[in-house]
């Protein structure tokens, strides 16, 4: 990344800020053991403590006096854990596929193109929701389930960059070079569409927590992590009577999600090239 990508970034005030708090959030995730001071499942206090009421219990507890300030702590463990893992894997099947169908076309794009279409029919969540039940709510599970259902839109954001870059100059060079397909691939075209990748990582990145928080908040997360989606649940059913247990995971997940938006947005602003009248 060059001065340019840095130069675009830092004029986006929102970014920064996104980032700023993606930082904190982090460094609270790694530290959760050494900030909370004790497991988030254990009954520390009277259940339904409002929070500020005794020493060390900023946010209260919930309903079995479990401290809801130790669950955000672990809870930003999990939802980020899940959130770049499934992130991690649905760019690499993404890429792969998308990579191949556009730079062969003919018909390994058509074959691939079908395939992709064929998961994009199904309901995300739905899908999501009946792949975690039938393979046991785990933080495995989850992170393949949310895999599976967000890789097809990188394969068509993929597959759209190579069908533009494969008739490029220097990849006709590459091919008169005598380098093999994969390394073309890899070496050639994919560096040169990695700019809307990255946008899309960082997207995708908030739509696998959303969705790791919904399946949690139905009871399909894994019993053994505690994660903001299964706090919020887990309160539903005391909303009037401790509004604090689901409003702080609560507001944590929309702070997550509303700042990787934000860093996606300025990447996309840093990254386009074009903005400061540039071609790859």
């Amino acid at each position: 990344m060059n001065n340019g990508f840095w130069r675009r970034f830092r004029r986006n005030r929102a970014a920064l800020a996104g980032a700023a708090i993606l930082i904190l959030i982090a460094t609270c995730a790694l530290a959760a053991p050494w900030l909370a001071g004790h497991d988030p499942w254990a009954m520390v206090q009277q259940p339904f403590l409002v929070p500020g009421q005794q020493p060390g219990f900023p946010m209260g507890s919930d309903a079995l006096g479990r401290d809801v300030a130790a669950g955000l702590l672990y809870g930003a463990r999990v939802s980020m854990l899940i959130g770049l893992m499934a992130t991690a894997v649905a760019l690499f099947l993404g890429i792969g596929l998308g990579a191949i169908a556009g730079y062969h076309g003919g018909w390994v794009d058509a074959v691939l193109m079908r395939f992709t279409e064929l998961f994009q029919a199904i309901p995300g969540f739905a899908f999501a929701v009946v792949l975690v039940a039938i393979f046991q709510p785990s933080v495995q599970s989850i992170v393949a389930a949310i895999a599976i259902v967000s890789w097809p839109p990188v394969a068509r954001l993929v597959r759209g960059e190579f069908l533009t870059l494969r008739g490029r100059e220097f990849v006709a060079a590459a091919q008169l070079a005598g380098q093999s397909s994969m390394r073309i691939i890899f070496t050639q075209i994919l560096p040169n569409a990695v700019s809307p990748i990255v946008v899309m990582g960082s997207l995708m990145i908030a739509s696998s927590i959303l969705l790791e928080s919904a399946l949690s908040f139905l009871g399909l997360g894994d019993p053994n992590v505690m994660s903001w989606g299964y706090m919020v649940g887990a309160a539903r059913t005391a909303l009037r009577q401790a509004w604090w247990v689901a409003m702080f995971p609560g507001l944590a997940i929309m702070l997550t999600v509303l700042s990787l938006n934000l860093v996606g947005e300025g990447l996309a602003d840093g990254l386009n090239a074009r903005l400061d009248g540039r071609t790859r």
